[in-house]
Order: structure tokens, then sequence, then C-alpha cells
């Protein structure tokens, strides 16, 4: 909830909000994502419904990974076959986050509403208002749970276990262990950068020093002039972004469905829990 002070010129003090759902395993989702959601389920296609709600085409792909990623069970699913060729769908877990979503924003702005009236003496702490949003630019965020802890004299390896028997291995230092109260069974957040991510054909068996080697199929591939995008679905539904450059890309070759490896090194995955 936001207060905007009196200005001149200005018409009086307003209250204005947002509404965003903070599921038991972390998962935020407000308006803008949730709007997503509802187009998908009414048009059946991510193309038309991030045309509907103005994105591209590509952050709509990257909203439906993440919150399949953080959430429990998908959201969205996508379907194949059929005289369409497919298309894609809202679950019926995807379809009660954004009814209950509905219900929560309605009787929401039915309490702004009522407070309109007493909102005069919230001017005088507008200084007060002003906070600080952070927000992740890592392309690869996930939401599992702390499988191990083991503690060297610096540094501790951190075992994070996600959805399905995929796990991401981490290297932090002691001292990030204890502020965050890293320990066995509690939720984090392991996240790390596309460009972070080395990608190869076979790679599960080959003896390599990044910690994580992370298997799966590729979903999507998108070209540029100096960069491509690939996007490779492991086995338990996460999703691993990977920026290579278009050299690497013509020498691998990927097409939806292909196997691939992404190489994380466990020092490049950086961990975070919910405040």
């Amino acid at each position: 909830m936001t207060a905007r002070p009196r200005t001149p010129g200005r018409s009086p003090l307003r209250l204005s909000g947002e509404v965003w759902l903070r599921g038991g395993r972390g998962i935020t989702l407000g308006d803008d994502r949730i709007g997503l959601l509802e187009q998908i389920d009414r048009l059946g296609s991510i193309s038309k419904a991030a045309k509907a709600v103005g994105i591209s085409y590509k952050t709509a792909w990257d909203v439906v990974d993440e919150v399949n990623n953080l959430s429990p069970k998908p959201l969205v699913l996508r379907t194949s076959g059929g005289r369409g060729g497919g298309g894609t769908v809202l679950t019926e877990e995807g379809k009660e986050v954004a009814r209950l979503y509905r219900l929560v924003e309605g009787e929401h702005q039915r309490f702004l509403k009522g407070l309109e009236g007493k909102a005069g003496p919230l001017a005088a702490i507008h200084p007060l208002l002003s906070g600080v949003v952070m927000r992740v630019s890592a392309r690869n965020v996930f939401l599992g749970t702390i499988a191990s802890v083991r503690k060297g004299a610096v540094n501790s390896e951190i075992l994070v276990r996600l959805k399905g028997e995929d796990a991401i291995c981490s290297v932090i230092t002691n001292e990030s262990v204890e502020s965050l109260g890293l320990k066995e069974g509690k939720e984090a957040y392991a996240f790390f950068k596309a460009s972070s991510v080395i990608l190869g054909r076979d790679l599960h068996a080959a003896r390599v020093s990044a910690r994580n080697v992370l298997c799966g199929k590729v979903e999507r591939v998108k070209e540029g002039p100096v960069s491509a995008e690939v996007t490779i679905r492991l086995p338990g539904g996460s999703t691993v972004a990977a920026i290579i450059t278009e050299e690497s890309a013509k020498r691998l070759v990927y097409s939806p469905g292909d196997h691939a490896c992404a190489l994380v090194k466990a020092n490049s995955v950086m961990l975070g829990v919910a405040g």
C-alpha cells in the first residue's frame, strides 16, 4: 500500500496498492503474472497471451518458466498434437491460484476505498513510505530444500534439492551460511546468471571440474546476431537458461527435444532465503 503526499497542483492524498500472493513455498504472484496466466487460459497460446498483455513472447516464457520452477506443481503446461499442433494450457493449480488472487484483490480494493477519506494524516509519514525494492537480475532462479550442508575451514558446500531428483550445489562462505541460517530441511533460493552456464552434449559421464552437471532436453533456442539463449528442461520439470555465443550455437546445433547438459560452477550459484 502506497500513500502519495499532497503537492501543489495535484489532487489530495490518495491510497493505492497492489496485491501480491506469496505461497507456502515462496512463490510470489502479482497482477502482471496473474494477467498472463488468465490470458493463457483464455487463448490457449502463449504467443497470443503475450500479445494480449503487452509483453514479448520471450518475456512471457521467462515468466512461465519462473512460476513453474518455483511452484511445487506446474501452473502452465505445453501441449502437443491436435489440429492446431499443440498449445499452452493453465493447469487446475494455475486456475486456482488465479481465482484466489482475484478474490483477494477484490477485497483489497474495497478496503482501500474505505480508507480514502481517512488518508490525510498519512501525508506526515510520507518520507517513511519510501522503501528499497531488490530484484534479482539472474535469469535462473529456483526454490528448493537444503539437502546437506558440508562445512570447511572457510567455505561450505550446500546441496539444494529441487523438484524431482534435480539438485544444485553451491559453495558460499561459512559466514553467509550463518547469516542466512542455512540448515538441512530449510527452503532456499538458488540462482545464477545465464551467462555462467556452459553447454555441451552428453556430458553426464564426462570428467569436468564444474560441480553442477544438469542434463535434460532442449526446450527452446532463441538465436540472435551475437548470442543465443538456450532453455533446457530438466527431468524434474525445472528449466535452465543459458546464454552462449552465436559461434557456439552453430557448433552445438541444438533443436527442441535434443539432449543437452548445462555445466555450472558451484561458486557461481548464489543462495537466498525468504525474509
